[in-house]
């Protein structure tokens, strides 16, 4: 897929030395095509890290992309330059009377808060209502899940008796739902996490669909069933040494931090880490675009408030929603 980001956003590098087709805004401007507009909520402390993460998940199908990068405006960011936000981000007040096509709102590491103590929670309320009217379907990630399921459904999060940590195997269910089409019945992915919320929650919720489950890491994709909203309890953008830098930095602060689980060979932390995810990180987001994006989107993005739930739900070849 060729992604269309800012011409000098630091990612294009590395991802043009990754062999991953980066097209710039000069180039995006000669191509007589609508590129799917994408925004991308990063809550996340290392936004640079993320940039790059969810860039490599987005370049596996043939659609092009223009991505928006969207932060709050009411906290400040302690470990991005202002400068990078300021160059390469946008607020609610540069895009709240646009529409996009998807949108994903990512994790955050404020876990141990309550969401209403969360700096910037009435913010992100507003942006999670907006996104029911404007994006056509909206992709939230560990706390981002939390939160939306929080907001939507009133599923509140439970604190874990440790902090979830490694890759964990989960299970597929429903495999006729095509977010899933392409997985293996047992797929790995990351999970680095103080809370959840629970799989008898999730699952007793009229409204939603579990996806894949793990038995150690409970609920890990689940979908609305008007296919609006995709929530995942886990990281699958992460790179292959993103929990080993965490795991040091936990250690070099003197915090008490277990090994992460399955992720070292033979639990040896001098070796690199195993890529066990990689492969279904790709299926999951480009399943994402295609489906529930790019299938679902109409051509005209000031059309996507006037669309039904049923409307932007994905159906089978016989025109019923394969949820059963």
């Amino acid at each position: 897929m060729p992604i269309r980001i800012q011409n000098n956003l630091p990612a294009k590098e590395i991802l043009e030395n990754e062999n991953i087709f980066v097209m710039d805004e000069k180039r995006a401007m000669t191509q007589q095509i609508r590129p799917l507009q994408v925004c991308v909520l990063n809550l996340m402390p290392l936004k640079e890290d993320t940039e790059l993460q969810i860039l490599r998940a987005f370049s596996n199908t043939p659609l092009q992309i223009d991505v928006t990068f969207l932060t709050v405006k009411s906290h400040n960011s302690l470990n991005t330059s202002a400068n990078h936000l300021n160059q390469f981000y946008a607020t609610m007040d540069d895009i709240g009377s646009k529409t996009f096509d998807g949108m994903i709102i990512t994790g955050a590491p404020v876990e141990d808060i309550a969401f209403e103590e969360v700096d910037y929670w009435e913010e992100l309320c507003r942006i999670m209502d907006w996104t029911k009217t404007h994006v056509t379907c909206t992709f939230h990630i560990c706390w981002g899940a939390q939160a939306a399921l929080y907001h939507h459904y009133g599923l509140q999060k439970s604190k874990l008796p440790e902090k979830l940590f490694g890759i964990y195997a989960h299970t597929v269910y429903h495999r006729r739902v095509p977010l899933v089409r392409g997985f293996d019945d047992i797929f790995y992915a990351p999970h680095s996490r103080h809370t959840e919320t629970p799989a008898s929650s999730i699952h007793a919720c009229q409204k939603l669909l579990v996806l894949a489950e793990s038995e150690q890491a409970g609920v890990f994709l689940t979908i609305s069933k008007d296919g609006r909203q995709v929530f995942v309890q886990g990281h699958p953008e992460y790179d292959r040494m993103t929990l080993h830098h965490e795991y040091t930095r936990d250690l070099n602060k003197g915090m008490e931090i277990h090994m992460p689980f399955h992720y070292y060979p033979d639990d040896d932390d001098t070796q690199d880490p195993l890529l066990l995810w990689r492969s279904h990180c790709n299926i999951l987001y480009s399943n994402w675009l295609n489906y529930y994006v790019y299938q679902n989107t109409p051509y005209r993005l000031d059309e996507i408030g006037f669309r039904t739930l049923e409307e932007c739900a994905v159906t089978d070849d016989a025109g019923e929603i394969p949820y059963n």
